[in-house]
C-alpha cells in the first residue's frame, strides 16, 4: 500500500477511527473487546503512544491518541489492528479483510476541538442506543475518567488540564453534543 501523504508529529493528538468492512461487527463477544484492549496495552508501550480516550463499539472504534515520540501513530494502529484482525479471523475461521480499508485519522490541534472530541467518543454508545449512560458501556475508558474503575489506558494529567474534577467532566458530558461552528467530527460510523 502507498504511504500516507500526511505526517504524524511527536506530541500531536490524533482521532483515529475505522469500522468493519460492510459495517459488519468487529467485536462479537466480551473476549474480543478484552483481547483488543490487551493488544492496545502491549503496543502503546512499544510505540510510545498515550491513549487519551477510547471507545470500542460492535462495528467500529474510536481513539484519541497522543504520539509521544517520532514513531508515527500509524505504526501503532497498524500493528494493533493487524494483530487483532489475524486473531479474529483465526478464531472465526474466516479470511479476508475485517476493516473498511485503512483507518481514518484527524490531527487535533485546537483545545476546543479536543474537549468536544473527548465527549463525542465517550457518548458514542449512548448515541447508538446501546446504553443509557456512558458509564454503563464497559468498552471505553469513561469509567477510568470518572474514577469508577482502575485502568492504565488513561492520562490523568490530560483530564485534569481541562476538567479538574470528575464532576466537571460529568457536567460537560451532560451538555448537548454540538460542535462549535467550523468543526466536523468523523463520519458517523454506525
Amino acid at each position: 500500500m502507498p504511504r500516507r501523504k500526511n505526517e504524524f508529529i511527536g506530541g500531536g493528538y490524533y482521532h483515529v477511527y475505522n469500522r468493519g468492512a460492510g459495517r459488519q461487527s468487529i467485536f462479537l463477544t466480551d473476549a474480543h473487546y478484552r483481547h483488543c484492549l490487551r493488544l492496545v496495552q502491549r503496543y502503546r508501550v512499544r510505540y510510545a503512544v498515550t491513549v487519551i480516550v477510547y471507545c470500542l463499539m460492535p462495528n467500529h472504534y474510536h481513539f484519541l491518541l497522543r504520539q509521544d515520540v517520532d514513531i508515527p501513530i500509524s505504526r501503532f494502529v497498524g500493528a494493533l489492528f493487524n494483530a487483532y484482525a489475524q486473531a479474529f479471523n483465526r478464531e472465526q475461521r474466516r479470511t479476508g479483510t475485517l476493516f473498511e480499508g485503512r483507518f481514518k485519522h484527524v490531527a487535533v490541534t485546537e483545545d476546543l476541538y479536543l474537549r468536544h472530541l473527548c465527549r463525542y467518543i465517550h457518548v458514542n454508545p449512548m448515541a447508538a442506543g446501546l446504553v443509557a449512560t456512558p458509564e454503563a458501556w464497559p468498552y471505553s475508558n469513561y469509567q477510568e475518567w470518572m474514577g469508577l474503575r482502575d485502568g492504565t489506558l488513561v492520562d490523568r494529567r490530560f483530564i485534569e488540564q481541562f476538567w479538574p474534577t470528575s464532576a466537571d467532566y460529568r457536567a460537560f458530558i451532560a451538555e448537548p453534543v454540538t460542535m462549535p461552528e467550523g468543526f466536523v467530527l468523523a463520519d458517523r460510523l454506525t
